[in-house]
């Protein structure tokens, strides 16, 4: 089993920015797909990034130009950097790794933007 654990969110103004982290409890440098997804109050859960292995990136149309996915291999963590951030950003954040030994979901971690 691998466990993932997001951290980052919180309370941000409009126009704000935040970096959210999801530290795995073991290495990731063999994920086939990494990717963030969050659920609004009384929405479905969303994709917002990918990456599956060979480079493919797939944003949602919402996260295109302000939302970037990166990872380091080090410390076993894939990050979410969140610019320019808006009300209709306020969702739980949740993590999702693919890694040879199965496929994982974090918890996910508040993000509220006031406007």
């Amino acid at each position: 089993q691998v466990q993932l654990v997001e951290s980052g969110g919180g309370l941000v103004q409009a126009g704000g920015s935040l970096r959210l982290s999801c530290a795995a409890s073991r290495s990731i440098l063999a994920s086939r797909f990494m990717g963030w997804y969050r659920r609004a109050p009384g929405k479905q859960r969303e994709l917002v990034v990918s990456v599956a292995s060979g480079g493919y990136t797939e944003y949602a149309d919402s996260a295109k130009g302000r939302f970037a996915i990166s990872k380091d291999n080090a410390k076993n963590t894939v990050y979410l950097q969140m610019n320019n951030l808006q009300p209709d950003d306020t969702a739980v954040y949740s993590c999702r790794l693919t890694l040879p030994l199965g496929d994982f979901w974090g918890r996910g971690t508040q993000v509220t933007v006031s406007s």
